[in-house]
C-alpha cells in the first residue's frame, strides 16, 4: 500500500511523522473521510471544503490549495490501484515543541490513506442496526462547535467503547441538553408522520456530507425534511429511523435503548433513501 506523506507517496511501512507532531502529541489537525465508488470520488470538492473550513476555525494553514489537494488524493487512490474505497485524508499542525503552543510548528503534516473499509457488517442493511444512548456526552457547541472534524474525538471513542460494553454496535450521543446530538460517527434521521427530521448542527451535530446529501433526495422525493432538536422519545416513536456517514453511507436502525423502532424493521422510506443515494454516488464524483 501507497501512503501519501507530505508530496511522497511511500510504502506504508515507511509512511512516518515525527513523535514530537502536535497531531499525536494534541490531537491538533483536522481530517476527512471520503468515499471512492467505481473510480469516482465522492462529493471531493464538498470535502475538502469542509477540510478548509476546519482548519481555518483552527487557526491551521493548509500547506495545499484545493486544486493540489484534490490531486493528492486522486493520485493516492491511483497509486493504490483503488476503484472502490475509502480515503482518510489527515493535516496535523506539525513537528514542534512539548508544550500547548503552536509557535514554532511546522510545516503542517499532510497524510493521506487510500483503502479498503467496511464500517458494518453487510446483514445490519439488511436487517437493521441497534444502538443505545451512552453515558459519555457529544462536546458542548459552545466548547468546540462541531463543524470543526479536529482530531479530537476521543469522547466519540469513549461513546462506542460503553456500547460495545453492553453489546451494540453503535451508540447515541447525547448533548449536555440531554437532546440528540448524533452517533459516534454517523449522523441521525427519524421519520415521523411523513416529515422527516434530524438534529441541527448546534445540538452538536456534525454538518456531515452525507447528511446533506439525504436532505437533498429527501427534496427529490417530496418528502419535507426538518432540521429539529430531538430527544430519545422522538427516536423511541418514530415510525423509521436511519444513520448517515461516509463510512455507513445510509443504514436503517430498527432498535433504540431496547426500543423496537416502528415493526422493527427497515422502513419503506429508508430503503428508498439507501437505493436513492447508492444511485447518487455513481452520478456525483470526481473521476481520478
Amino acid at each position: 500500500m501507497k501512503i501519501y506523506l507530505n508530496g511522497d507517496l511511500v510504502e506504508k511501512e515507511k509512511a512516518m511523522v515525527s513523535v514530537f507532531d502536535h497531531g499525536l502529541l494534541y490531537g491538533d489537525g483536522v481530517f476527512e473521510g471520503i468515499r471512492l465508488y467505481d473510480g469516482c470520488v465522492f462529493k471531493l470538492d464538498e470535502h475538502l471544503e469542509r477540510l478548509e473550513y476546519s482548519a481555518k476555525a483552527i487557526l491551521l494553514d493548509l500547506p495545499l490549495d484545493r486544486q493540489q489537494m484534490a490531486e493528492a488524493v486522486c493520485d493516492t487512490c491511483r497509486a493504490n490501484n483503488l476503484s472502490n474505497g475509502y480515503v482518510r485524508l489527515v493535516v496535523t499542525r506539525g513537528v514542534g515543541h512539548l508544550g500547548l503552543t503552536p509557535d514554532g510548528c511546522g510545516p503542517p503534516s499532510v497524510i493521506i490513506i487510500a483503502d479498503d473499509i467496511q464500517l458494518y457488517p453487510e446483514e445490519l442493511y439488511e436487517n437493521g442496526l441497534k444502538i443505545i444512548s451512552v453515558p459519555t456526552r457529544r462536546i458542548n457547541a459552545s466548547a468546540l462547535p462541531p463543524a470543526v472534524k479536529s482530531l479530537n474525538y476521543l469522547n466519540n471513542i469513549l461513546a462506542k467503547i460503553e456500547a460495545k460494553k453492553v453489546g451494540f454496535q453503535e451508540a447515541l450521543m447525547l448533548n449536555d441538553k440531554g437532546e440528540i446530538a448524533e452517533c459516534t460517527g454517523d449522523n441521525v434521521f427519524v421519520l415521523s408522520k411523513g416529515v422527516l427530521y434530524t438534529p441541527p448542527l448546534d445540538a452538536g451535530s456534525l454538518r456531515g456530507i452525507t447528511r446533506g446529501a439525504v436532505m437533498d433526495i429527501a427534496q427529490d422525493l417530496g418528502i419535507p425534511c426538518r432540521e429539529q432538536a430531538l430527544t430519545r422519545y422522538d427516536l423511541w416513536t418514530a415510525e423509521e429511523c436511519f444513520l448517515t456517514g461516509t463510512a455507513a453511507e445510509v443504514i436503517p436502525c430498527v432498535e433504540v435503548d431496547h426500543r423496537t423502532v416502528g415493526n422493527g424493521q427497515p422502513g419503506q422510506m429508508t430503503q428508498k433513501f439507501i437505493d436513492k443515494f447508492r444511485q447518487n454516488v455513481r452520478q456525483d464524483g470526481v473521476k481520478i
